[in-house]
Parts: structure tokens; C-alpha cells; sequence
């Protein structure tokens, strides 16, 4: 099947995060590059089918185009697949019957934006969850508890979450999930359970790292590890995942030194620091660390270039470690060894892999403007950058 709808649309991406943390699901959105153009919804699911299939993870479309809405209302997606519909559309008389059927099919729907107007009885019930921007909640002007005589009959799902503050209180506020990534904090050196956060159970983690940088032999660097077992058995885990793509299983640390050598070991640490921290409030930042990596390795496949490819894979799962640690890169670099071109763009926003690390960012706050901006200045084909986006969420979504 034809997948032309990857040059013709933007794609971005974002978690829906429930009150313990968890990412339950994947927000994708499609923005059309031309307001005009005919877009096909069959491609668009089969194109999204590929990184969730029906017995996978579960998806939120949100298609910022009325005309191919109309069009994905009419089909049949996976029950799997959420469809996000805009208060307008699900306010309109001609949208009825098609909103029925894909509810009575398994579909759930997600209705976006506060109601100017009573919506269609029918429709009503169809819907499992709105979507409230943090911005438009009343709520949060109001107080957690709402004003006399108003009440909400489906259960919300916050947006515009950009803080774990934001995302405390939006809890607190009974929001179902928060739609997001919440990891705009101010840095401090505020304390977690009485220490900065990360630092005691990251340590050991840090130490290997720059033992394997030091190719150290295999004894010290098993040494180091058996320090934490935990963490080792958390390596090999994602040594043997299928995104890792080995045909043989590893069964020890001596083993994946071996088969991988310390090069590409040192993506793989990269990724352990990135996700070992035990701070619920972190899962969104770690989950957030791991697909940039993989979304800026993915930029790069074409180029055949190994050491940029791991170089980029490590500045995406390491551009999150400031939230992590509490500490600004000029001083987590320190301690942390990294490349060059990893660590200008990470201390000094600067050098070869700063606009790719825009570009990802661009993706993640779902802004078309910036997706264009970025595209344009690395010159890269909006398809390409699609097709390397979806590679990405499919790796993380083995990796999960």
C-alpha cells in the first residue's frame, strides 16, 4: 500500500500519563502541510498500524484536518486506535451516525474543547474521555472543586501540561490522565526523599560509563555492576529486546562486551542512565529521554555513519539527564564522559547535531510551524523525517 500521506503531513508526538505515572498511551498528530490537500485515511492507519498494530499499545490520533477527520470517521480502525473529535465536529448534526457506528464498533473517542453548545444526544455517550487545555479549565481558576451546579459527565484528560506541578494539580483536580510531556521544571538542587535526586542510585551507572570509555577490562567493569544487580539485569533486558536487533541471546555482561564491543556497550549504559532512576514523578522524562534517542538515531540511518548514529542515539537519551540530576549539563559533563558533538549541543546548544535536537523537539511539542522550520534547516524531506519518526516510536515501543 501506497504511504504518499508521509510527505504530505507532519507528524508529532505525545504521552497520556495516568496518576501513577505510567504512559497508557501515545498521542499522534497529523497536521497537513497544505490546507487544501486530499488525504487518504486508509493510508494514515496503515501507516500508524506498522508502529501500533491491533493487539499492540494503544494510540491517539488527533488529525488536525477537518476533511480527513470526516474521512477517518468513516473507516474502521483498530479498537486499539483513539480518535480524537473537536467539539465542532461532534456538535454537527452530519457527523452523527458516523460517531455512533465507530463507538458501537469498539472505537473509543475522545471529544477535544469545551462545548459552546448542547451536543446531539446520540453522541453523547459515545465518548470515553474530553480533552481539557489546561488554559480553558475553569477549574484551575476556580479551585479543585467545581462551582455549584456543574458537573462533568465524562471523566477528563488534562493538556497543555508542561510541569509536574502542573500535572500534581491537575491530578488533584481528578483529571483521569495528563496529555504531555511535563518536563519544562526550573533546575534546582531541591531535595527528593531527602537527597538530590538520582544522584546515590545513579552513581553506579556513572562509574561504568567511564570505565567503558576507559575500555577497562571486563573484570573491573563486572565489578562495578555486580554492585547493583538490579541495574544488570535491567542491561540485559534491553540488550535482548528486539529493537536491539542481535541474533543470538546475551546471557552476561562478558558476553555483551564481547558481541558489542565498548563503542556501542556505551549507547546501551547511555540508555540504562537515562531510565534507572526510582523517582515516579521522573517517568515521563525517562520515557520521554529514550524515544528522542532512538527519533535522533533514526534521523541519521541514511548517512552509514556508525559512530554519528550512536553519538546521536547518546545525545538524545542524554539531553534530559539536567531534569533528571538536578544540575545544569555544564556540570553533569564533568562527570560524564561524552563526544564532542554531543557535548556542544548539549552544554553549549551548538554544533552539528543542534538541529536535529530542534527538529525533535519540534516533533514533541506538536507545533507545525517549528516542524517546518527545522525540516528546512537540516533540508531533510518532511517524508523522511516521518518515516524516521515512526522507526522511532516502533523501537520504543519493543523497548517498553
Amino acid at each position: 500500500m501506497s504511504d504518499a500521506i508521509l510527505g504530505q503531513v507532519a507528524l508529532g508526538y505525545s504521552p497520556f500519563i495516568d496518576r501513577n505515572r505510567a504512559v497508557t498511551a501515545t498521542r499522534l498528530t497529523v497536521f497537513p502541510l497544505k490546507p487544501d490537500a486530499v488525504l487518504d485515511a486508509t493510508q494514515l492507519l496503515h501507516a500508524v498500524g506498522n508502529v501500533w498494530p491491533a493487539d499492540g499499545a494503544r494510540a491517539s490520533l488527533s488529525v488536525a484536518s477537518e476533511n480527513l477527520l470526516r474521512e477517518l470517521l468513516q473507516t474502521r480502525p483498530s479498537t486499539n486506535l483513539m480518535i480524537e473529535i473537536p467539539v465542532f465536529m461532534a456538535a454537527d448534526p452530519a457527523n452523527v451516525e458516523a460517531i455512533v457506528a465507530l463507538h458501537a464498533q469498539g472505537s473509543t473517542l475522545l471529544i477535544k474543547g469545551r462545548p459552546l453548545q448542547e451536543l446531539p444526544r446520540e453522541v453523547l455517550p459515545c465518548f470515553k474521555y474530553s480533552i481539557i487545555d489546561l488554559a480553558d479549565d475553569r477549574r484551575v481558576t476556580e479551585g479543585a472543586i467545581a462551582p455549584a451546579g456543574v458537573s462533568r459527565n465524562i471523566p477528563h484528560v488534562q493538556s497543555g501540561v508542561t510541569s509536574v506541578a502542573d500535572m500534581e494539580a491537575s491530578f488533584n483536580r481528578g483529571a483521569a490522565a495528563v496529555l504531555g510531556w511535563p518536563i519544562d521544571d526550573v533546575l534546582s538542587t531541591a531535595a527528593v526523599g531527602g537527597k538530590k535526586a538520582g544522584q546515590t542510585d545513579l552513581q553506579v551507572i556513572v562509574e561504568l560509563i567511564n570505565r567503558v570509555d576507559k575500555q577497562e577490562p571486563i573484570e573491573k567493569l563486572e565489578g562495578t555492576l555486580k554492585r547493583d544487580p538490579s541495574l544488570a539485569f535491567k542491561l540485559m533486558r534491553y540488550i535482548n529486546s528486539p529493537a536491539f536487533g542481535l541474533s543470538v541471546e546475551i546471557s552476561s555482561f562478558r558476553h555483551a562486551i564481547m558481541m558489542l564491543g565498548y563503542q556501542r556497550l556505551k549507547r546501551w549504559l547511555a540508555l540504562l542512565l537515562a531510565t534507572a532512576s526510582k523517582d515516579t514523578n521522573l517517568r515521563p522524562v525517562m520515557f520521554a529521554a529514550v524515544r528522542r534517542g532512538l527519533f535522533m538515531e533514526e534521523l541519521v540511518r541514511s548517512s552509514n555513519d556508525d559512530e554519528m548514529r550512536n553519538e546521536m542515539f547518546i545525545c538524545g537519551v542524554f539531553s534530559l539527564l539536567d531534569r533528571m540530576f538536578r544540575q545544569p549539563f555544564s556540570e553533569l559533563m564533568r562527570t560524564i564522559p561524552v563526544p564532542e558533538r554531543v557535548y556542544q549541543a548539549l552544554v553549549d546548544g551548538t554544533g552539528p547535531y543542534q538541529p536535529y535536537f530542534d527538529l525533535v523537539k519540534a516533533v514533541e511539542s506538536e507545533s507545525l510551524y517549528d516542524f517546518r522550520t527545522a525540516a528546512d534547516n537540516l533540508m531533510m524531506s518532511v517524508s523522511e523525517i516521518n518515516r524516521a519518526e515512526l522507526r522511532a516510536l516502533t523501537a520504543a515501543a519493543q523497548l517498553d
